[in-house]
């Protein structure tokens, strides 16, 4: 009895695990602001946090408008975008997620989806990669002479379809949102979402 040793099996660091913890809600708290439960989110951006993706089976909105954007992502400050801009938006089934690491080295992916109908206003997106099929009504394009790219050009239509979804981007404006029947959920993954462009 008095040759009692004490073995570790393991050990928390209360620091990295309060990092870890906040980091993880504050992420998720985030993302949940965005797009709310079943109620309404008004006025919520996200951006400068990394990549983030958005798939749903079918878009369609009103009043449509594209230009090109230099915009941050999580690891740069000005990456070659592409702006999209909708007044009136209707999602059927959209599904969002992000992966984040934690201080620990853990990566998680937080899950967004919503099973009912999403319903958006005043929605502005930019987007790395749009992988969909696309459809427009009295689609124009403009050019304009001026040494602002962001200005030299502009596409327009009364309306968008989008079908078959999976979108990468890095920032998300909303006037107001909401979703039908969402479930928010995080799992644990070996390593993050690759984009290949």
């Amino acid at each position: 009895m008095g040759n009692e040793r004490k073995v570790t099996v393991g050990k928390t660091w209360k620091k990295k695990f309060f990092i870890a913890f906040a980091a993880g809600f504050l992420a998720l708290g985030g993302l949940i602001s965005v797009f709310g439960f079943t109620g309404t989110a008004l006025a919520v951006p996200l951006g400068g946090i990394g990549d983030f993706y958005v798939k749903f089976d079918k878009l369609e909105g009103k009043g449509f408008k594209l230009l090109p954007h230099i915009g941050e992502t999580g690891n740069s400050d000005a990456e070659p975008m592409i702006r999209n801009k909708i007044d009136n938006v209707t999602i059927n089934n959209l599904h969002i997620f992000k992966d984040i690491k934690l201080p620990t080295g853990q990566w998680i992916r937080i899950h967004i989806e919503a099973n009912g109908p999403t319903k958006i206003s005043g929605l502005i997106q930019d987007a790395r990669l749009i992988d969909a099929d696309l459809s427009f009504d009295n689609l124009a394009i403009k050019e304009q002479n001026t040494e602002d790219f962001t200005k030299n050009w502009t596409q327009n239509a009364k309306t968008i379809t989008i079908k078959d979804a999976t979108l990468v981007t890095d920032y998300l404006f909303q006037s107001a949102v909401s979703l039908a029947d969402t479930k928010i959920y995080i799992e644990k993954i070996d390593e993050p979402k690759r984009t290949e462009l």
